[in-house]
């Protein structure tokens, strides 16, 4: 089964820590999906720039809007993703808990709609 796990960050204690341990953490993140990739569980993950690049796209009675910056005012940021696919969502689980931004941000493990397209 698939599963988007997406890693949520507060960008201001993510820039508030330490230049070295920014680079370990970027580190041991990249290390740990080089291990699921190895293992046939990673399908693609990827962090994403900062919140304040961010634009946000709406269409109301057909005028397309745009906004800088993200849709909702929240403490903690989407910093960035990884598209699994395992066998259940305990597994999913596993693999979100020992993704080394959840022991400072959080990480909401969805699971996707298969369809039926190619």
């Amino acid at each position: 089964m698939k599963y988007l796990c997406l890693v949520y960050v507060e960008e201001k204690l993510l820039n508030s820590m330490p230049q070295n341990e920014r680079i370990a953490c970027s580190n041991e993140s990249m290390a740990y999906c080089d291990a699921l990739q190895k293992q046939g569980q990673l399908i693609a993950a990827s962090p994403l720039h900062p919140v304040d690049t961010a634009t946000t796209v709406r269409v109301r009675e057909g005028k397309t809007s745009t906004t800088d910056g993200p849709f909702a005012e929240t403490k903690e940021q989407l910093g960035g993703f990884l598209m699994i696919d395992v066998p259940d969502l305990n597994d999913a689980i596993r693999i979100a808990a020992n993704f080394p931004a959840a022991r400072f941000g959080s990480i909401e493990v969805r699971p996707l709609k298969e369809l039926g397209c190619a």
